[in-house]
């Protein structure tokens, strides 16, 4: 067992799924803390189940997880969460500094008050993503981007010990992006651990220090698994990309894991 003060997580033989359905298994790993992991595999390899295991929001079927040296769910208050846009709800009328006050919601209630301590860690995350002049602006309103960093300042502003970003990087302009991508390597650089779901291999190079690569189930329906697991020098080859994609055709340029075959989602 590692040392939990130099771990931030610790799957030994862990599976994830939902209502007794496994859709990812077999890992077994250890994440030190500091690092920044690309999460890379194809759709249907378990990618977001493992995020939501990591958060205790999906089923631990087999094995065991400790993330900060805890249960998922003791740990949850220390972790910061960038979900997937396509899961987001813009409907709603708040603006962009009360979707960031929801990312202290765990520390003084939804109906609590946030005062002057509270109030200056929004700004502050705020500030760090850029958002300064959109503060007071509908969060709906806004474009994808912007939302996108709202999200990552919710996601910041309770100055957690681990970081996790579902496809952060999707459907976004090249200016957004570059924020983007810098944020990660300073979190990464002032000690946090990030764990980031991506097909974007230049994300993984330019901000990354390892990679767990997931494949999918031979079949539709068949849980994923790890393929690789480590730094990038060792982990992230063209062979174990092929293995995860189960696909010979794949190939590695510079920005994206490209292929011809497409793998469906169980």
């Amino acid at each position: 067992m590692s040392d939990d003060a130099h771990t931030a997580l610790e799957l030994t033989g862990a599976a994830f799924g939902y209502g007794g359905e496994t859709r990812v298994e077999d890992l077994t790993l250890s994440v030190p803390t500091g690092a920044a992991v690309a999460l890379i595999g194809p759709n249907g390899s378990g990618k977001s189940t493992l995020l939501r295991g990591i958060l205790g929001l999906a089923d631990l079927t087999a094995g065991s997880v400790r993330v900060l040296g805890s249960s998922p769910e003791a740990a949850r208050r220390s972790v910061g969460t960038l979900p997937q846009s396509d899961a987001r709800d813009t409907s709603l009328p708040v603006t962009v500094r009360t979707v960031v006050s929801m990312g202290l919601y765990r520390e003084f209630g939804a109906f609590g008050r946030i005062g002057k301590t509270g109030r200056e860690a929004i700004a502050s995350a705020i500030r760090l993503v850029g958002l300064e002049a959109f503060a007071g602006r509908i969060f709906g309103e806004l474009s994808g981007g912007q939302q996108q960093r709202a999200i990552l300042a919710r996601a910041l502003v309770s100055n957690p010990r681990l970081l996790l970003l579902d496809e952060p990087f999707n459907g976004l302009d090249r200016e957004n992006r570059e924020m983007l991508l810098d944020l990660v390597a300073r979190q990464r650089d002032e000690g946090r651990t990030v764990i980031v779901s991506t097909h974007d291999l230049e994300i993984a190079k330019a901000a990354c220090t390892h990679v767990l690569l997931l494949a999918s189930g031979h079949e539709p329906g068949e849980p994923g698994h790890p393929a690789a697991f480590g730094t990038l020098e060792d982990a992230l080859t063209l062979d174990a990309v092929q293995h995860a994609f189960h696909d010979s055709t794949v190939e590695l340029d510079q920005h994206t894991v490209t292929t011809t075959r497409e793998v469906d989602a169980p």
